[in-house]
């Protein structure tokens, strides 16, 4: 395991609850190929967001803007999360916007198109399209999560079933990210410089899951965490 990774970890093991002793079988069954559900495809919608952002490019930003419309998002039900830590001094004043909406990217899609009359065409039928010919669903929840802090999260899932993880902040920091499962293996970790990750597994039993999310920076970052 590289050194970095394996510092990583060993950061997240004084955090994820319960606590990995990795005695216990993983709660994992063999990969799976399936089609994307919701919760990746707004994912995948997100990074398209960002790469047409980067490249000026009003039509890319339009499709993602069309991709992330196609899920049906809804609030979850309520779920235990526990958040720790030592705040950054002055995060607590910032007011941090979540991540960015099918309306932002539709606006940014106009801004970018400037005069182009065909182009403005295509976002006016998005516009009009709305959430018709959705292919799918995600459940959302948001937090509000502090420089310094680390929220814990604890969520069921069913077995033999295919399972989707993301997280998707709004820019502004970056979020670290280790799932795992009741006791204690981990499922999927990302320490990189995003605030935005993915992970897809399949439980081989019904259980609660732990996402184990840490603010690295020093502002708020609004996040969602959306499940399938």
């Amino acid at each position: 395991m590289p050194r970095i990774l394996g510092l990583a970890l060993l950061s997240f093991a004084t955090l994820a609850q319960p606590a990995l002793s990795q005695t216990a079988e993983p709660n994992i069954m063999a990969a799976q190929t399936t089609a994307p559900g919701g919760a990746r495809i707004f994912a995948m919608a997100q990074d398209l967001y960002l790469l047409g952002v980067a490249n000026k490019d009003a039509l890319t930003v339009l499709t993602a803007a069309r991709l992330a419309g196609s899920v049906a998002l809804q609030d979850g039900a309520e779920v235990k999360k526990e958040t720790r830590g030592t705040a950054v001094a002055g995060s607590y004043d910032d007011d941090s916007d979540g991540p960015v909406t099918v309306p932002q990217m539709l606006d940014m899609a106009k801004e970018l198109a400037g005069e182009d009359d065909l182009i403005l065409s295509l976002i006016d039928d998005a516009e009009v399209e709305g959430a018709r010919g959705r292919v799918g669903g995600a459940i959302q929840r948001l937090s509000g999560l502090h420089g310094g802090l680390t929220d814990v999260w604890e969520v069921p899932f069913y077995g033999a079933s295919q399972s989707e993880v993301a997280i998707i902040g709004n820019g502004d920091t970056n979020l670290d990210v280790l799932i795992t499962d009741a006791n204690g293996n981990t499922v999927c970790v990302d320490v990189s410089a995003s605030d935005k990750m993915m992970c897809d597994f399949v439980p081989a039993e019904n259980g609660y899951f732990y996402v184990t999310v840490q603010n690295k920076g020093e502002s708020k970052n609004s996040y969602y965490l959306l499940t399938n």
